[in-house]
């Protein structure tokens, strides 16, 4: 049994506690997850499912797109709801005026400063650790990419965003900074995370729903990827470890490669004109019943 799921996480769930109850219900410990969500945080997690955890890192995985509710006017150590109050002031009256002004900023490549409260290590120890000790560490920025911000509705205090970023970006950042531009304090109320890469939250299934049918495929959740067809002989070459001739016109780093029945058995890299399997798929593994 293997491939990919979407889960709908719910709230105060972690993405551990997702996956601890999917290898129950699946009856498996083969299970991992292309990216985590903040328990205060709900939306869309892909789950691969088996030997598919070994395709993770192939998947089309970017962009992230997120709906945020932010509220100004006050700043938590955490910059969303769980944290302490650090700060209040007053919400500007024109709120909506200075949003529409600001949100421009955030557009295209920045620099982003991961938050004290999330789970980057230094020194072997996520950074929350630290701030739970109430120790603040230097942290390095990172590159991240915004393609848009779009801004759904402006009450009194808060905002609704749609927000389409790179993975690696933090919307609890992005909230915290909309509040210093603006100069009242902001924190991220609220996040649900409805798209990564080509999937979709609509999409996705309840943990307690989820069954062996939601199982999507690796030929169906590889795509775009470029999807080679071995002969029964090059299948043989390629469970070894063994490398095959590309025959497929493309610029592409990687391509899958599929048995003669059409089910994807290894990922493998681009070399010229060989095509060197990366990952494979054990055979008892590919045949064995649902």
């Amino acid at each position: 049994m293997f491939g990919i799921v979407l889960i709908d996480k719910p709230l105060e769930f972690s993405s551990h506690d997702v996956v601890a109850k999917l290898r129950r219900k699946f009856n498996t410990k083969r299970i991992g997850h292309a990216g985590t969500l903040d328990p205060m945080a709900t939306g869309l997690l892909v789950i691969a499912v088996g030997p598919a955890t070994r395709f993770l890192q192939y998947l089309p995985l970017e962009p992230k797109v997120y709906r945020a509710v932010v509220r100004f006017g006050i700043s938590t150590d955490s910059y969303d709801s769980e944290g302490e109050i650090t700060s209040e002031m007053p919400v500007p009256m024109d709120l909506a005026a200075q949003v529409s002004e600001v949100v421009p900023t955030f557009l295209g490549l920045q620099e982003q400063v991961p938050p004290m409260f999330s789970a980057v290590k230094v020194k072997g120890q996520p950074l929350y650790k630290y701030a739970r000790e109430g120790v603040e560490i230097e942290r390095k920025s990172r590159t991240i990419h915004i393609e848009r911000m779009d801004t759904l509705a402006v009450g009194e205090a808060t905002a609704e965003f749609e927000i389409e970023c790179s993975g690696g970006t933090y919307v609890r950042t992005i909230a915290h900074e909309l509040g210093e531009r603006i100069g009242c304090g902001a924190y991220l109320q609220s996040l649900v995370r409805t798209g990564v890469g080509k999937f979709s939250l609509e999409h996705a299934s309840t943990i307690d729903d989820v069954s062996t049918a939601d199982l999507i495929p690796l030929k169906e959740a590889l795509l775009p990827m470029r999807i080679r067809l071995l002969s029964d002989l090059e299948t043989m070459r390629v469970r070894n470890g063994g490398a095959v001739a590309n025959l497929i016109d493309t610029t592409d780093e990687f391509v899958a490669l599929a048995e003669p029945s059409g089910d994807i058995i290894s990922v493998a890299a681009v070399l010229g004109n060989v095509l060197q399997p990366e990952c494979v798929i054990p055979i008892e593994s590919l045949h064995a019943p649902l």
